[in-house]
């Protein structure tokens, strides 16, 4: 039972969802109408069920009215199609009755009548009965009166026969109409669902498109502004964004082996040529020559690894002492002499700050004439280090382009300083990931000037280093 029920499920969720839907909601039609037909039936038996007995109150009040002044006539008069009026006595014998009645045989026999007779009381007991003595169902309406000083019984009757045929008829109707609605709704639930749901089936086939084309091009989107046009659009914002991003890639993984090559073939040249010639050089002599290319490759490497890893590991942000991180980046500085003015602390982790600023002093380093100044600027919210040097600058059109990976304005020199042009965009990645940024600008000393902000820390006043 249970396969057979997960079967089911299979084959059910195999189907279009079109057909998924135009059946559910064909299915809920149907049970409305079939509910609401059976509603509609019970409100009309009980509404004429209620006529029908409103209508023997009256003419069992006309009767006995006629009892009441004594002026009872040998037939009693009536009014509905089918109604039957008696007066019975004690014994169940008809004193007077209607001209479609037995002046013999009364409507109720004399039993029944009794004990009905004794549950009316003094009122109009009203009830149906489903075969009376003319053998037809109906509805019966007696009172309990006094005729000539005797106990008597007004019984009214009407038939059924045109509530019944009513309601039989409404039902046969209701057994065409019924069907007919519910076919009525799945063809227009099904040919609505196919016109809304086919923008789903273009941006489908325009998505099949894509992914056979391996990339590139958009989906089409609706004429309507609707819901559908605004996912069309949000998913070509993705789909564009990922072709950037596979095409940021495939130039990221081309400028890495690029790179790669220069110190790899470096490397492997000088081992040919040391297998070549064995008494050519010493170990030292070519240990000397091989250190450099390694060194750089490892560089690169670390540098790559680095710009995998931002984002990935969590950071540990801290109070961190700007001034201190400068001066010792300063203290090591070998090609220019580094001045740091001011002070701030960041609330930011202290290794990855140290790691933007070292990049930063580096490249000034590398590209200053003869001076290279870091100013350190806390404000309420922001703490702004500027790193700038008197160099040769950068134009202001390439100063968006430097932040690429493997961007180099002078290539020939950045090679012979080692550089891979990933220094300012791991100084960016690293800074931005710290809720901050990196820019370029010009330096009052005349070459570039690399702007870091930062999120600000409280600094620390008189009184809380006196604590």
């Amino acid at each position: 039972m249970t396969t057979e029920r997960r079967g089911g499920g299979r084959r059910w969720r195999g189907l279009s969802l079109r057909l998924r839907l135009t059946v559910l909601t064909a299915a809920a039609a149907a049970a409305a109408l079939v509910a609401g037909a059976f509603a509609l039936t019970a409100v009309l038996s009980r509404s004429r069920l209620a006529a029908l007995d409103g209508l023997l109150r009256d003419r069992v009040g006309v009767v006995t009215g006629l009892v009441e002044s004594d002026t009872v006539p040998a037939t009693l008069p009536t009014v509905e199609a089918g109604e039957v009026a008696q007066l019975l006595d004690e014994q169940g014998g008809v004193l007077a009755s209607s001209p479609n009645a037995s002046r013999t045989l009364p409507v109720l026999p004399a039993g029944p009548l009794a004990a009905l007779r004794s549950s009316a009381g003094t009122g109009v007991l009203v009830l149906s009965t489903a075969d009376d003595a003319y053998s037809r169902p109906g509805r019966v309406a007696l009172h309990a009166v006094t005729y000539r000083g005797s106990p008597a019984t007004v019984v009214v009757s009407l038939p059924l026969g045109e509530v019944q045929g009513l309601l039989g008829a409404l039902r046969v109707a209701l057994l065409i109409v019924v069907p007919l609605l519910t076919v009525l709704v799945a063809l227009a639930l099904w040919l609505a669902v196919g016109r809304a749901l086919h923008p789903v089936e273009q941006l489908r086939r325009g998505a099949a498109q894509v992914a056979a084309a391996g990339g590139g091009g958009g989906l089409p989107v609706p004429a309507a502004d609707d819901e559908l046009a605004a996912l069309a659009r949000t998913l070509n914002e993705m789909l564009e964004r990922l072709d950037r991003a596979a095409s940021r890639q495939r130039t990221f993984v081309a400028d890495a082996a690029h790179e790669l090559r220069s110190p790899l073939a470096a490397l492997r040249a000088t081992v040919d040529v040391a297998r070549s010639h064995p008494g050519t050089w010493t170990v030292a002599e070519l240990a000397a020559e091989l250190e450099p290319e390694a060194l750089r490759m490892q560089s690169l490497v670390d540098d790559l690894l680095l710009l995998a890893r931002v984002g990935a590991r969590p950071a540990h942000p801290a109070p961190v002492d700007l001034r201190a991180v400068a001066d010792g980046l300063a203290a090591t500085a070998a090609r220019v002499p580094v001045e740091v003015i001011g002070s701030g602390h960041a609330v930011a982790d202290a290794e990855r700050v140290t790691r933007v600023l070292r990049n930063l002093v580096d490249n000034a380093t590398r590209h200053a004439s003869n001076r290279v100044r870091v100013v350190i600027d806390q404000r309420a919210d922001t703490c702004r280090v500027v790193v700038e040097d008197d160099g040769r600058g950068v134009p202001v059109a390439d100063r968006e382009r430097v932040f690429e990976r493997f961007v180099r304005l002078d290539e020939a020199r950045e090679r012979e300083a080692g550089g891979a042009g990933l220094g300012l965009a791991i100084a960016r990645e690293l800074a931005r990931e710290q809720g901050g940024d990196v820019t370029l600008a010009g330096s009052q000393l005349g070459g570039l000037a690399a702007v870091v902000l930062l999120p600000s820390a409280p600094s620390e006043g008189p009184d809380r280093a006196g604590a």
